[in-house]
């Protein structure tokens, strides 16, 4: 996969040349030299968007249990009861 960069004059000037150099990887497109847009195969796209699990699935941790955790006790006195007078 190669990364092109072009400018949005050359975009403007020859939009088959970085439809073709989209077919080989991302495509970015500056203005004033800071990137503002990426072009990409619609296959490349589809790929990064079609994702089986949603965000919510995902911090659910529905894994979780097999993870093994036993975090160390503090008998330190860092804990203490908070004064509520």
């Amino acid at each position: 996969m190669s990364v092109t960069t072009v400018s949005s004059r050359e975009f403007n000037q020859d939009v088959s040349k970085a439809k073709r150099a989209a077919l080989k990887g991302p495509v970015f497109i500056t203005d004033r030299g800071h990137p503002a847009h990426v072009l990409l195969t619609i296959e490349e796209y589809q790929k990064i968007t079609d994702k089986k699990e949603s965000i919510v699935e995902l911090l659910a941790m529905p894994d979780a249990a097999d993870i093994d955790f036993k975090p160390p006790h503090l008998n330190n006195g860092i804990i203490r009861p908070a004064e509520l007078s």
